[in-house]
């Protein structure tokens, strides 16, 4: 009698009528577990929606049939070899952190064992070309059965029980022929041992599961950091809600239980609760999570604010437009949902190979088996030369020929200065062939700077910049920066909303409003108005520092490297139509959109991808977060928000854009190798795999040949490091000084 499962507490119902569940599984191990369990619900009565996300198990139901029970869909997991449970946050988090010790664990045990082993291995190699007795050789032969045995029943399990749910639910997946080899090698091998035959492979089995078991721990770590997505996203919103009663009087309510038309009230220093209309107050607030724009906007009666916005100066009335599932902040959990399934059907070299080699390596040394027997050979023998097949083909230099690249593209990746959150992020990156940027925090730098600090005597900039520090103004934090060192002015006195005084040298220096300075307002020729100004004036000295961001020191060197290799570029900001034209004008971009939501940002990639092409989306805001997630492949700044950089697949530092153009080069060279490595593999095997069938080669020769293969492929992948002329060609440029540093954005 199965157990009971009362899920209805977890069960969201949207606007549309719409019911949703989403289960974390237990037991998802390979992206062809996806088309196998998304087909399984859609044969489910009533269920019109199942997806789901490999890179955080998250399986997403969706039926709108009442009579439809999900518990139906559990138990149907559990008959497929998948533990399915209601997905919250900190119980995935937890499942997860439990997973990584416990492969962690395996790996260790697995490494540990293996050397010892490959000890006494080498003890026995050189034995059996020297003097070694047979007593000598059986006594290590058992002491490394002693070892071997339990050491790979521990480490071996994440892939024993895979394999085994798989053949439960007669299925196979890729843990089943590499459960079949490591048990038919170490079966072998204790016959073998008690044989007193010269030969025995635990070695070989450990190492295998010790390789195996590094690419699966690694995965595993990258998986996990998106868990951080969702837990940002948490952050921003707010539990509960102040609603204001018919009665005039204030009631904190959770805010899943807001509805259209409830006036709220937010407060300054709170977030908005949901998306709605100012009916009454006045306030500045921060609203980068949907233009990404740093600067705030003053709202009043009649604007618009969404959930997740934060309130700064003034208490403001909101009449609810849309709440909980409706709502901005779960748009954008829709669309980071949504894309992240996308991406995790991606499918790499090193899988792709593997779907088709595991196979044909298991089933060509069935058939030398078969074939051996009926050609007269004793089955002893026959099972010898099968195993000498699977030790040669064993896919220790397959398994090698992208993770070895990837090891040495990764370390060069971070002395270019970008750090790798996806396990497929090098060849994605490989594959790219249009870059989309965001403006503000990518292509400019996020805080705003005075543009035309430059064009005044360095004396006079820094008494600017001393004075400045001494205000808590937007505009002059931006003018500190032109001047960072140097001590505060004692007596400097702020003026609220005009500007900051001090005296200066027997003078009194103020910095702030035009009439608070007593200078002209006027703005020079060419100085735009998407320029914040703030004046100075000590004496007769007087300035008008023009504040706003400004492009990346490299930014325009970076794009012509993009161009001269081969990338088609695009600018999507959430910025209005100027400043993004004149930041495209300044980068020579002929392509650009202003005003761009999150879900336009989306749609912009969709199309792209429906035109055949792949994107690099660069972007930093919590607004560009989706967009990073559906891009073919995504890079964000150091300095983006954290749910952008968890969303993306690498991340680079520092100021400069030119790691960007860097980490397309070290990629596509990467990819080269990878295949490269591939190929070589092939050829191996097309080599030792007949002479192996033909039972030409011992399962000694067998596992040096393996050996000597992983090697190759070990030493071709150090190539992909960059020589140091190359990073200096690819880097050619950037480190220029900045010719377009005051550009507007």
């Amino acid at each position: 009698m199965r157990d009971q499962v009362d899920l209805s507490g977890f069960v969201r119902e949207g606007e549309d009528g719409m019911r949703r569940l989403d289960l974390a599984l237990d037991g998802v191990t390979c992206a062809a577990c996806i088309g196998e369990i998304e087909t399984a619900m859609g044969r489910l009565d009533g269920v019109t929606g199942a997806r789901l996300n490999y890179t955080n198990s998250r399986l997403a139901l969706a039926w709108k049939t009442p009579s439809f029970n999900p518990a139906d869909a559990v138990e149907r997991l559990r008959t497929m070899g998948y533990r399915a449970y209601p997905f919250e946050i900190a119980e995935a988090e937890a499942r997860d952190s439990e997973q990584a010790k416990h492969l962690l664990r395996c790996l260790a045990v697995a490494g540990f064992a293996a050397m010892n082993v490959m000890l006494l291995s080498v003890s026995v190699w050189a034995g059996n070309v020297s003097d070694i007795t047979p007593e000598t050789r059986d006594m290590f032969h058992w002491i490394s059965a002693l070892i071997a045995i339990p050491a790979a029943a521990f480490s071996g399990r994440p892939f024993f029980v895979s394999a085994w749910n798989a053949v439960k639910r007669g299925s196979l997946n890729m843990d089943v022929p590499i459960s079949l080899g490591i048990i038919l090698a170490l079966g072998m091998s204790l016959v073998e041992t008690a044989l007193s035959n010269h030969h025995a492979y635990f070695d070989s089995a450990l190492m295998l599961i010790f390789f195996l078991l590094t690419g699966r721990f690694m995965e595993q770590a990258m998986r996990r950091r998106t868990r951080a997505v969702a837990g940002n996203l948490a952050a921003l919103r707010s539990p509960v809600a102040a609603r204001i009663e018919a009665d005039g009087s204030i009631v904190q309510v959770p805010t899943a239980r807001l509805a259209v038309g409830d006036i709220i009230l937010v407060r300054p220093g709170e977030r908005a609760p949901a998306d709605g209309l100012v009916v009454a107050g006045a306030s500045d607030v921060d609203e980068s999570i949907v233009t990404g724009e740093t600067q705030r906007r003053s709202v009043a009666e009649g604007a618009s604010i969404y959930s997740g916005t934060m309130n700064f100066s003034g208490a403001l009335r909101v009449r609810v437009e849309a709440a909980g599932e409706g709502s901005f902040l779960s748009e954008i959990e829709r669309l980071l949902e949504k894309a992240g399934a996308e991406r995790s059907g991606y499918v790499g070299l090193a899988e792709r190979a593997s779907r088709i080699y595991a196979p044909v390596v298991h089933v060509t040394a069935l058939a030398t088996a078969i074939g051996w027997l009926i050609a007269g050979a004793s089955a002893h023998d026959s099972i010898i030369i099968a195993i000498a097949v699977l030790i040669i083909t064993c896919p220790c230099a397959l398994a090698l020929a992208v993770p070895a690249v990837h090891v040495v593209a990764s370390g060069a990746l971070f002395r270019a200065g970008v750090l790798l959150n996806g396990g497929h992020a090098i060849e994605r990156l490989a594959e790219a062939d249009t870059a989309v940027f965001d403006k503000t925090g990518t292509l400019t730098l996020l805080e705003p700077r005075a543009a035309n600090a430059g064009d005044y005597p360095p004396a006079l900039v820094e008494k600017a910049a001393r004075l400045a520090r001494s205000s808590r103004h937007p505009l002059a934090r931006a003018l500190a920066m032109s001047a960072p060192h140097g001590a505060l002015f004692d007596d400097a006195c702020e003026s609220a909303g005009e500007g900051v005084a001090a005296v200066v040298e027997g003078m009194e220096a103020r910095l702030g409003s035009a009439a608070f300075c007593g200078v002209g307002a006027e703005r020079p020729d060419g100085a735009g108005h998407d320029a914040s100004a703030i004046y100075f004036r000590h004496g007769d000295e007087t300035a008008m520092f023009l504040v706003r961001q400004t492009l990346r020191a490299d930014a325009v060197e970076t794009i012509a490297a993009l161009k001269r290799a081969g990338m088609e570029i695009e600018i999507v900001s959430g910025d209005n139509e100027q400043a993004t034209r004149a930041v495209a004008e300044a980068l020579g971009v002929a392509r650009w959109t202003a005003r761009a939501r999150p879900a336009d940002k989306v749609a912009r990639l969709e199309e792209l991808r429906a035109d055949g092409r792949r994107a690099l989306m660069v972007g930093d805001g919590f607004n560009d977060a989706p967009a990073l997630a559906a891009a073919h492949v995504s890079l964000s700044p150091i300095t983006a928000a954290d749910v952008a950089q968890a969303s993306a697949d690498a991340v680079f530092l520092g100021e400069r854009l030119a790691p960007v153009a860097q980490a397309l080069a070290i990629s596509r060279k990467a990819r080269g190798l990878m295949r490269e490595n591939l190929l070589i593999a092939v050829v191996y095997n097309a080599i030792a795999v007949p002479l192996a069938i033909a039972g030409l080669v011992t399962p000694l020769i067998a596992a040096v040949a393996m050996s000597g293969s992983s090697l190759i492929v070990t030493a071709n992948a150090l190539r992909a490091a960059p020589r140091s002329e190359e990073a200096a060609d690819v880097d050619a440029g950037a480190r220029a000084p900045a010719t377009q540093a005051g550009a507007p954005a």
